[in-house]
C-alpha cells in the first residue's frame, strides 16, 4: 500500500480532531483508505499547547507555508482560517508545488476559489473543500457527484448554526436577541465578536460556494444581497408564531436571480422551519431529482473533521475531479443584471409615534409604492409616546418594499428603519 504523507496546518478544535483520527491506527478512517495515511508534520501558533494527542514523532513548522515546500509531504490540509494571510499563502504554495489541498476555509474559497481552482487544474492536483459548507452535511459531494446529472434550479438553506440557535432560543424562551446572543457566547456557540455570523457573512460565503457548483458560476460574494438577524426582536418572533410561521436566516440562490441571505418567515409546517438549534440544512430543487433536503450539524470539531477526513479519503482513493464540479474555465462570470425576484408577501414592523393619523401616513406611502396591506397585527405600546406597528402585505416586489421602507424611514413619526421580512409560502395566509 502506498503512503500518503500529510502536512496539517491549524491545530484548533477541528485540526486537533483531524490529527487524533490520523494518528489513531484503529480509526475507521484507516480501514477505508486506499493508501496508508501518515501525518508527517504540523503547523500552529504554539508547538507546546495541550491538544489531546501526542505530538511526539511529528515535525513542527512555525511557518505554515513551509509544509508546502517539504519533499516528504504529499497532501496539505489547511485549517487555519481567514480569506488571506497564512491560509491563502499556504494553499497557493501547495498547489503551485503540485500538492493536493484539503481545506475547511469558506472565506478563502469564496474569495479566491476561481484562481485556486485554475491553479489546481494547471498542476493536475485536487482542491477539496467539503468542510467549508455546512460542516457534517456532504453538500459539496452531493452537488459534485450524487446530483451531477441534475439541472439544479434552486438552493435554499439554513447555513449558519449560530443564527439558527439564537432564533430558536428566542422562540423557545421569549427572550430578546441581545440576551440570547450573550448566552450563546457564554456557551461557545457565538464568537466574542459575532458579526461574521449574525450579520450573514458566514452564510453568504457558503451560499456563494454552493451557487458556484450548482449553476456553473464563478464564486461571487459581491452578487449576494446580505441581511443579518440583529434587528429581530422578541415581538417579531411572537407575531410570526401567531401567524403560523417561524423566523429563520435563510440563504437562497436560484438561476438568473440575485442570491440572498436574509431572515424571513417560513411556514411552521415546512421542513426548514423545523430545523432548530445549531443545526444546518440545505435544500436542493432540480430536474430530474425534484427536491432533496439534508439536515445535520453545521459546525464543531466532529462534524467538520468528518468532512475533512472524507476529502482526504477521496484524494487517497483518486476519487476527485474539478474543484467546482466542472473545469474552472467553464465557470461563467456573474451577469450584471439579474432577473427580478418573484413577488412575495412581507411582514413589516415599524416603531412609530403613538398618535392619531400615523397609520394613514404609513399606508399612503405603501399605496404609492403599489403595496397593499393584508392585515394590521399589532399596535403595542412601547416607550412613552411610541408604539410598535406590525403589518403584513399582499405579494409585491422586493424593490417596491425597499423603496417604501426608504420613504418610511424618513418620516418624523417613524423611529429608525422599518423591519421588512419576506414571508415564504405567503399563499398559506390567503395573500396574493
Amino acid at each position: 500500500m502506498t503512503e500518503l504523507r500529510i502536512g496539517l496546518a491549524g491545530l484548533g478544535t477541528v485540526g486537533a480532531e483531524v490529527a487524533r483520527h490520523l494518528l489513531n491506527p484503529s480509526a475507521e478512517l484507516h480501514k477505508a483508505s486506499a493508501a496508508k495515511l501518515v501525518l508527517r508534520a504540523v503547523s500552529a501558533r504554539s508547538a507546546t499547547a495541550e491538544r489531546g494527542f501526542d505530538m511526539a514523532g511529528l515535525d513542527f513548522e512555525a511557518e505554515a507555508s513551509s509544509l508546502a515546500r517539504r519533499d516528504d509531504i504529499d497532501l496539505v490540509v489547511e485549517l487555519i482560517g481567514g480569506a488571506d494571510g497564512p491560509a491563502e499563502a499556504l494553499v497557493s504554495a501547495a498547489l503551485e508545488a503540485g500538492k493536493p489541498v484539503v481545506t475547511a476555509n469558506k472565506a478563502l474559497i469564496a474569495r479566491h476559489g476561481q484562481r485556486l481552482a485554475e491553479l489546481a487544474e494547471a498542476r493536475s492536483v485536487a482542491l477539496c473543500f467539503e468542510a467549508a459548507v455546512a460542516g457534517g452535511i456532504p453538500a459539496i459531494k452531493l452537488l459534485g457527484t450524487g446530483l451531477a446529472a441534475n439541472q439544479i434550479s434552486r438552493i435554499s438553506g439554513i447555513l449558519n448554526g449560530t443564527c439558527n440557535y439564537i432564533l430558536s432560543e428566542m422562540a423557545a424562551t421569549g427572550r430578546d436577541f441581545s440576551a440570547v446572543l450573550a448566552e450563546a457566547q457564554e456557551k461557545g456557540y457565538a464568537e466574542a465578536d459575532p458579526s461574521f455570523d449574525i450579520d450573514g457573512i458566514d452564510a453568504a460565503h457558503k451560499l456563494a460556494i454552493l451557487a458556484a457548483m450548482a449553476f456553473g458560476r464563478q464564486v461571487d460574494m459581491q452578487a449576494i444581497k446580505i441581511e443579518g438577524i440583529r434587528p429581530i426582536s422578541a415581538l417579531d418572533i411572537q407575531q410570526a408564531e401567531k401567524l403560523g410561521f417561524v423566523i429563520r436566516l435563510l440563504g437562497v440562490a436560484a438561476r438568473d436571480q440575485t442570491p440572498q441571505v436574509q431572515p424571513c418567515l417560513l411556514s411552521a409546517e415546512s421542513q426548514l422551519a423545523k430545523v432548530s438549534g445549531a443545526l444546518n440544512a440545505v435544500e436542493f430543487d432540480g430536474v430530474p431529482v425534484e427536491n432533496i433536503i439534508c439536515i445535520g450539524p453545521g459546525a464543531g470539531a466532529g462534524p467538520t473533521a468528518s468532512a475533512v477526513l472524507a476529502d482526504i479519503l477521496d484524494i487517497a482513493g483518486g476519487r476527485t475531479g474539478p474543484a467546482f464540479g466542472r473545469p474552472a474555465a467553464q465557470l461563467q462570470k456573474g451577469v450584471a443584471s439579474a432577473a427580478p425576484q418573484p413577488p412575495q408577501a412581507f411582514y413589516l414592523r415599524l416603531e412609530v409615534a403613538d398618535r392619531p393619523g400615523v397609520l394613514s401616513e404609513i399606508t399612503a406611502i405603501l399605496r404609492d409604492n403599489g403595496i397593499s396591506v393584508a392585515a394590521m397585527l399589532q399596535q403595542a405600546a412601547g416607550e412613552a409616546g411610541r408604539a410598535s406597528l406590525v403589518l403584513t402585505t399582499h405579494q409585491t416586489s422586493g424593490d417596491a418594499m425597499q423603496a417604501a421602507c426608504d420613504r418610511l424611514a424618513g418620516l418624523d413619526v417613524c423611529s429608525g428603519r422599518p423591519l421588512a421580512l419576506a414571508i415564504l409560502n405567503g399563499d398559506m395566509m390567503g395573500q396574493g
